[in-house]
């Protein structure tokens, strides 16, 4: 499975990456005219084996967002711009994962990579989940594809996030993880690629 997984990723990803070239640039262009920083925000997240990696993203916050606030995005957070507004809408500022793809870090399914704070709260059998590379989109992502609105109707974001929807986006992906074929994976992309259309 792994193989074959890795096979589709690239076939995915190569022409994805050529096919988006425009977009790319489009949007860094806008980033830079904004406010003049840089174009990309990459943090670290824990992929396959608890091995830590730097995810690429494009900027859609202020520089040095991390030092302002909270790990956790919520709503209309101030620390966006105008911008990555719309490039969080639309889903964009995700587009440069593809790169992390490419080089084998993350793969186009699987379940979405955490910050080291969020998975050092892991249970054992949560922890399963760091047996496969982290991905793009997966299940739990489509169906909480409207997370940062739940939050921001939350009086505590953050204790609500780790004790309601982390766990059960981690069940979601280890019960999706048990029966994941590359058949299933592209069943998950395109049900992401109607989220993002509508």
């Amino acid at each position: 499975m792994r193989l074959g997984k890795r096979v589709f990723d690239l076939l995915c990803t190569v022409p994805g990456l050529l096919a988006l070239s425009p977009l790319f640039l489009a949007a860094a262009l806008c980033i830079k005219l904004e406010d003049g920083g840089p174009v990309f925000f990459r943090q670290e997240r824990v992929g396959r084996a608890g091995r830590p990696f730097r995810m690429w993203k494009f900027r859609s916050m202020v520089v040095d967002a991390p030092r302002l606030g909270a790990p956790l995005t919520v709503g209309r957070d101030p620390r966006i711009t105008h911008v990555g507004w719309w490039l969080r809408k639309l889903k964009i500022d995700e587009f440069p994962q593809l790169l992390n793809v490419l080089w084998g870090e993350m793969s186009l399914v699987g379940p979405r990579p955490e910050v080291p704070r969020f998975v050092a709260d892991y249970t054992p059998e949560q922890r399963r989940v760091l047996t496969v590379a982290p991905g793009i989109t997966d299940p739990a992502s489509v169906k909480y594809r409207d997370e940062s609105d739940v939050l921001a109707a939350s009086p505590d974001p953050e204790r609500t996030y780790l004790l309601e929807i982390m766990p059960e986006k981690l069940r979601i992906n280890l019960d999706y993880q048990a029966h994941a074929t590359v058949w299933s994976d592209m069943l998950v992309i395109l049900r992401t690629l109607r989220v993002l259309l509508r």
